[in-house]
């Protein structure tokens, strides 16, 4: 057959698709099959379809609900300062994270301590219903039923005061009796050695860190190690960042070596100048881990 012969097949074809209508739009050109089966979302029963958009883009998966990989709030840890011989001791609570933390504090403080705590000789004298009806420019604001012991009114307002003025947003608190008072206007009421870490009623592992502040000659704070038969396992000792006269912070690793897990004590004390004896001294029951 000649190519003039076959040629002329072809040019008709052509000639017909050119008077055929367009089958292009603003979208693009039209589908020349059915539709493609668009995949279900998350959720969606697999024999179920979903229509194409339409600019012929994927419909959005919706959002997995499995909540297995979203993180928790870490939980928020309280100090709180009770009462022990008529000084102000701290010691503390974790609890479930919450955004009314000044309303948490001051609801655990006026709970008291616990059976642990108190046999250890700490209380509250925090009256239950105590709230903070405002924080502004750093002093929050904080009404309590009138007492009629000035001392123990005192001891309260500064449970109060050292509790509330750990947060970041307060500085003072207002009792509405005069004015503002911070953590200095009831320094006083401290004992000369104060434990902040660990707590009454912790588990501590070897070297177990001791922290707080104290008021000590020549500022030197001594630590010692106690297992449940009150035999002395370690001893250790720091400078305060001040003292003989002023309050400065401490810290201190103490190691230990211990087969089993037992109750302990931890004891910081000051050595005194005149015989060498521990004065100033403050217990912390404990549980002490073994060693390896």
């Amino acid at each position: 057959m000649s190519r003039r012969r076959l040629a002329t097949p072809i040019v008709l074809a052509l000639l017909a698709a050119g008077c055929a209508p367009s089958r292009s739009g603003s979208l693009g050109p039209a589908p020349t099959a059915a539709a493609p089966t668009v995949p279900a979302p998350t959720g969606v029963s697999p024999s179920a379809t979903v229509a194409p958009s339409p600019t012929d883009s994927p419909a959005p998966a919706t959002p997995p609900t499995d909540t297995t990989d979203v993180p928790r709030p870490a939980p928020l840890t309280l100090e709180l300062w009770y009462v022990r011989d008529g000084r102000l001791v701290p010691t503390r609570r974790t609890r479930p994270t919450t955004v009314a933390t000044s309303r948490l504090a001051l609801a655990e403080l006026a709970a008291g301590p616990t059976r642990r705590e108190a046999d250890a000789g700490m209380v509250t004298l925090l009256p239950d219903g105590a709230e903070v009806s405002r924080i502004a420019a750093g002093v929050a604001t904080v009404r309590l039923a009138p007492v009629a012991d000035p001392v123990t009114a005192r001891l309260r307002e500064a449970q109060v005061v050292y509790t509330l003025t750990q947060f970041p947003t307060v500085r003072q608190v207002d009792f509405g009796t005069a004015a503002p008072v911070g953590r200095a206007d009831h320094a006083d009421l401290l004992p000369p050695i104060v434990v902040t870490g660990p707590v009454i009623g912790d588990r501590v592992t070897s070297p177990v860190t001791v922290t707080g502040s104290a008021d000590v000659f020549e500022a030197t704070v001594n630590v010692r190690v106690l297992d449940a038969a009150g035999r002395q396992l370690a001893t250790a000792f720091t400078t305060a960042t001040c003292g003989t006269g002023c309050r400065g912070a401490y810290r201190v690793a103490v190691r230990y070596r211990l087969p089993t897990e037992q109750a302990g004590t931890i004891e910081v004390y000051e050595v005194s100048a005149v015989d060498g004896s521990r004065t100033k001294v403050v217990a912390v029951p404990v549980t002490l881990a073994a060693t390896r």
